[in-house]
């Protein structure tokens, strides 16, 4: 299989393995919709080619797999009333939903930092591995948006009230909690990843799920819980609330100083963020697949995209840099049923459907 130009997505074949490579190191590979529709036709020619026993995804560079969507892009089509929001993600979420139900061992090593997009790559995949240096997060609501591609399926499932709790302040996993929050399979050391990835490359034609893990367990360490997992007793206590107020609430009268370290992450957040990212999430706890709630996150995508809120997130945290966002409206109680019907209506022919057959 010959190589694809070197460009922001290296696509080969090395020995047995479909390698998928993001190669935008200097914008730790955020992905643009090029990128995304390239993975799609990466995954098209591996799933076709019977010399193809794995997919490998890895990323260029030392800080990270992937920190999430090509942002600034969605600001400036979001500014400029263009529809690159309703693309991007239209591609993006059936892209996810597919490595969710790709045919063949999809292995992704999600060193470094693994955000937003990053997450939709690698989370829904197979093989999950992590390092000591991982560093996982759904941070979207500090963006004025909240955790997408899947995120709202991948946190529901999270123990307990920890996908609330990581979903709502946007808190950092390493790859020991990541583990324990369902988002990984196996703590993998760095240095151990060269000898790991060669073994892939060299996989016979159908190779199992199973035959993978037992390959990848030879190389990982016994980490299963990090630090936040130490604490799941009193976030459950905290984040098993339905409402935004109640969880504010619930954290100021515990008074404890990570209580209320918390309760200032929250108050950073978008009010209204959070306040659809909660009742997004509860809803996708009674979903029955991952499709299910991508439709719904892409309804409310839609919404955010033409929102003054999700435009000075990203100015505030990425164009002006001044980390001082000022949130319509300023406070969880202002947010309205109102406000937030949008959000979760159905979108008519926009809707999202997804491929019955590739």
């Amino acid at each position: 299989m010959s190589e694809a130009v070197e460009g922001d997505l290296i696509v080969r074949r090395e020995g047995s393995a479909g390698i998928i490579r993001l190669n935008r190191p200097k914008a730790i590979n955020a992905m643009t919709l090029e990128m995304s529709m390239g993975i799609d036709a990466a995954l098209d020619q591996f799933e076709a080619d019977p010399a193809v026993a794995v997919v490998v995804l890895e990323g260029a560079g030392e800080r990270g797999l992937c920190a999430g969507g090509d942002i600034r892009g969605l600001y400036e089509s979001s500014k400029a009333n263009g529809d690159l929001g309703k693309v991007f993600w239209r591609q993006e979420y059936i892209m996810n939903a597919r490595i969710a139900a790709f045919p063949k061992p999809y292995v992704a090593y999600m060193d470094g930092l693994v955000m937003g997009g990053g997450v939709g790559l690698s989370a829904h995949g197979r093989h999950r591995i992590v390092t000591e240096k991982t560093k996982l997060a759904m941070p979207e609501v500090g963006l004025g948006f909240f955790p997408d591609v899947g995120g709202t399926w991948l946190l529901s499932r999270a123990p307990g009230e920890l996908g609330a709790y990581f979903g709502l302040t946007g808190q950092t996993m390493n790859g020991p909690d990541a583990i324990h929050a369902r988002f990984a399979d196996a703590v993998v050391p760095t240095e151990e990843w060269p000898a790991l990835r060669d073994v892939l490359t060299k996989v016979g034609p159908g190779t199992l799920s199973v035959e993978v893990d037992r390959l990848i367990a030879g190389f990982a360490t016994s980490d299963a819980a990090g630090p936040v997992a130490a604490q799941q007793a009193r976030i459950d206590a905290w984040f098993a609330h339905d409402s935004m107020h109640d969880i504010f609430t619930a954290l100021e009268k515990d008074g404890s100083e990570l209580a209320l370290a918390t309760l200032k992450t929250l108050r950073e957040k978008s009010p209204r963020g959070m306040v659809v990212t909660l009742k997004l999430l509860r809803l996708a706890r009674g979903a029955v697949s991952l499709e299910a709630c991508l439709v719904r996150e892409y309804r409310a995508a839609l919404e955010v995209f033409r929102s003054d809120d999700f435009r000075e997130g990203v100015r505030a945290a990425i164009i002006d840099k001044d980390r001082s966002p000022r949130w319509s409206p300023p406070d969880v109680d202002q947010v309205t049923p109102e406000m937030l019907a949008p959000y979760l209506a159905e979108i008519g022919a926009d809707e999202l459907t997804f491929p019955q057959s590739r």
